[in-house]
């Protein structure tokens, strides 16, 4: 089983991979997020017995199961025979605490070890059944929510409805299981410390954030991963894994009627949660001055990058935020790429927002040339920046933006996994409609909405700049 982490933000290309193998968080994909999906008109919503039709928009119909709350998200795509059936659940490792950082991660990778009534022993567990019809599956983990998913046959939907719909009340949690996938999630953590870029990154978010649970890594710290008992796995699982704290979102080839069936009699069995789902209270105390890191370890090329937090991500400046982020980083023509790649400061330069259900987090970073000082690229970044504050954009640069935001945007979108996969990160920050509202509110930015959202969120006091700085080996921890 291949499980992977929720990229924090795929537009910062140079430090994607290192942020994704940290899994600080999936963020929507915003650069690729422009158009409506090619999925069918919605029509009428279903009726069927046990359900409330809440709304339908751009396509997507939303119902709740009666009896215990499921969310439940209908996307009609009849262009293959295939769909996309995937749970969202709304904890990821925002939920956790010292102690048991990690654990979601680490539950994730548990929810594969079978449960009451689809197993190994049985020759019918997820993996055995998948193979065995060609269905392609994963489950990925970030600071907001889980997820697990796959793409199968039409014929197929039922059988993987009853195994997924089982795991979620009626996992096998075996301290003998724990042990084994402890060492693969450990071996995932010395991965990303051996990755400078990665190290930073999550130096840099561990000082940005002082109070609210982005503070720590969503593989969590290693003596956690080392040490986590098994019945704080459990605990953590009857927690968080109960219908109303889940969104199921199917996306392909269905009849309404018939997957709501399907979902009603495998899920509603189950009681809503016996306790509240944990709320998270905690407020960022307001940042005093501008705070930094440096990194030392064994590498070849320095790193700048600048961080500041931003509104959660369905806040109403988050468009204007994108379209900054586009300027300074979209393509050879990007203010970021003329000012230091093509000037020979830097290999790679860009910005973006990791954005988040609470308050988010935008970088702008640089990897540094052979030659070029941390000094000078950390002043040229700011200098853009700077630049945009006092002067603005054009409207030719607020156009050509939107017009690439756009042509991503039927890439993106291809195909009912890919549907599925947005509209998952949307679930995470609290609001699934912006995946249809979003590119909407990108088309109404002006110039005068980015310079001003330069101005608010950018400023010195508020930044966290961290360093990368290369060393030989045995220099380390000099």
């Amino acid at each position: 089983m291949n499980h992977r982490f929720g990229s924090p933000s795929r537009r910062v290309a140079a430090l994607a991979s290192a942020v994704a193998s940290l899994a600080l968080g999936a963020a929507p994909s915003l650069l690729l997020a422009a158009t409506a999906p090619a999925t069918t008109p919605a029509g009428p919503a279903a009726t069927v017995a046990g359900y409330t039709f809440v709304k339908s928009v751009g396509g997507i119909q939303e119902y709740t199961l009666d009896s215990n709350g499921l969310t439940v998200l209908l996307v009609a795509d009849h262009s293959a025979p295939v769909v996309t059936f995937q749970v969202t659940y709304r904890v990821g490792s925002r939920n956790e605490v010292t102690g048991t950082t990690g654990a979601t991660h680490i539950l994730e990778h548990l929810m594969f070890k079978g449960s009451e009534n689809f197993n190994d022993p049985k020759g019918n567990s997820v993996k055995q059944f998948l193979e065995k019809v060609g269905g392609q599956f994963n489950a990925s983990t970030a600071v907001d929510r889980t997820n697990y998913f796959a793409t199968i046959g039409r014929e197929s939907l039922e059988g993987y409805v009853a195994i997924e719909a089982d795991r979620m009340r009626h996992l096998w949690l075996h301290e003998a299981d724990r042990q084994s996938e402890m060492t693969v999630v450990r071996n995932e953590y010395e991965r990303g410390k051996n990755d400078p870029d990665s190290v930073l990154v999550e130096e840099v978010t561990a000082a940005a954030y002082v109070a609210l649970p982005y503070h720590h890594p969503t593989i969590g710290w290693r003596s956690d991963i080392e040490h986590v008992p098994i019945a704080k796995l459990h605990e953590f699982y009857d927690t968080f894994y109960w219908p109303n704290n889940a969104t199921i979102t199917v996306v392909g080839d269905i009849d309404a009627a018939t997957t709501l069936g399907f979902i009603k009699k495998y899920y509603g069995s189950y009681p809503h949660s016996p306790q509240p789902i944990p709320v998270i209270y905690t407020e960022e105390p307001e940042q005093t001055g501008a705070r930094r890191v440096v990194v030392k370890k064994p590498g070849e090329l320095g790193t700048v990058l600048i961080a500041h937090k931003v509104p959660n991500g369905r806040d109403a400046d988050q468009p204007a935020l994108e379209m900054l982020d586009a300027i300074l980083s979209s393509g050879k023509n990007a203010r970021l790429y003329r000012a230091l790649v093509d000037k020979g400061m830097a290999l790679a330069a860009g910005a973006g927002t990791d954005l988040h259900r609470d308050l988010s987090l935008h970088s702008m970073y640089a990897t540094l040339a052979p030659g070029a000082s941390h000094e000078d690229v950390e002043a040229a970044l700011l200098a853009e920046l700077e630049k945009i504050k006092t002067k603005g954009v054009t409207p030719a640069e607020i156009t050509r933006v939107k017009q690439q935001y756009i042509a991503a945007d039927a890439y993106k979108r291809d195909g009912t996994a890919a549907v599925a996969s947005e509209i998952n990160e949307w679930i995470a920050v609290g609001d699934w409609t912006l995946y249809v509202t979003f590119p909407q509110k990108v088309q109404d930015v002006t110039p005068a909405d980015v310079q001003r959202v330069a101005r608010q969120y950018f400023s010195e006091d508020q930044s966290t700049t961290g360093w990368f700085v290369p060393v030989p080996a045995a220099e380390k921890g000099k």
